[in-house]
C-alpha cells in the first residue's frame, strides 16, 4: 500500500511542528518587566546611594547589559572593576566625579583605547536616568575600587544640584569636540 504524496508532506510538517514546539517548550521562559522607578529620598546616606546606584545599573540603567565588573579578556566594553581608583586618573584635570559624570552625560568626549565608540548617554533616551539616579550610579562606580564620595547634594558641570530628587529632566550635554564614548 502507497501512501499519497500529499498526506505523507502533510505528515512530515505535523511531526517537524510538533518536534520543535516540544524543543521550544524545553528553553527556559523569562518575562520580561518594565524596570521599576527608583524612590530616591534626600537624607539618603552614600551607602544607600550604592545599593540604589547598584539596583539602577542592574536594571533601568542597563550598564551590566554591555559592561562587566571584575572580568577580564575579550570585553564588548570596559570592564568596570576599579573604576573607582582609576577614575580619578584617567583624564588629566578631572576628578573622579566630573570623570564619571561625564562618561554618563557625554560618554563620547572620552574613549576608553580599545573600545568602540558606542555608549548612549544616560540622560537621554532610551535609558533616560535622572541627575539624581546618575548621582547614585556614580556613587556605585566610586565603590569599585574606591571610597564612594557622592550625596544627593553633588555637584558637577552637568547638574547643578537644584533638582528635587527624582524629579529632573534629562538635559543634553555640552558639546567638547572630543570624541568616543567614556567606559
Amino acid at each position: 500500500m502507497t501512501i499519497p504524496h500529499p498526506l505523507r508532506v502533510a505528515a512530515l510538517v505535523l511531526v517537524t511542528t510538533g518536534f520543535y514546539a516540544y524543543v521550544g517548550q524545553m528553553v527556559p521562559q523569562k518575562e520580561v518587566q518594565a524596570p521599576q522607578e527608583t524612590a530616591l529620598e534626600g537624607d539618603m546616606t552614600t551607602a544607600d546611594m550604592v545599593r540604589v546606584g547598584r539596583e539602577i545599573m542592574d536594571g533601568k540603567g542597563i550598564c551590566l547589559t554591555c559592561h562587566t565588573v571584575g572580568k577580564s579578556g575579550a570585553l564588548r566594553f570596559p570592564d568596570l572593576g576599579g573604576i573607582g581608583a582609576a577614575a580619578a586618573t584617567r583624564v588629566a584635570e578631572m576628578n573622579d566625579v566630573e570623570y564619571l559624570a561625564q562618561s554618563l552625560y557625554e560618554p563620547a568626549a572620552f574613549v576608553v583605547p580599545g573600545f568602540p565608540p558606542a555608549m548612549p548617554a544616560a540622560n537621554l533616551p532610551p535609558i533616560g536616568l535622572t541627575d539624581q539616579e546618575i548621582l547614585c550610579v556614580i556613587a556605585a562606580l566610586q565603590s569599585l575600587g574606591g571610597t564612594p564620595t557622592v550625596t544627593l547634594q553633588t555637584t558637577h558641570r552637568y547638574h547643578s544640584g537644584s533638582a528635587a530628587p527624582g524629579g529632573a529632566q534629562p538635559q543634553a550635554p555640552a558639546a567638547t569636540g572630543a570624541e568616543g564614548p567614556a567606559q
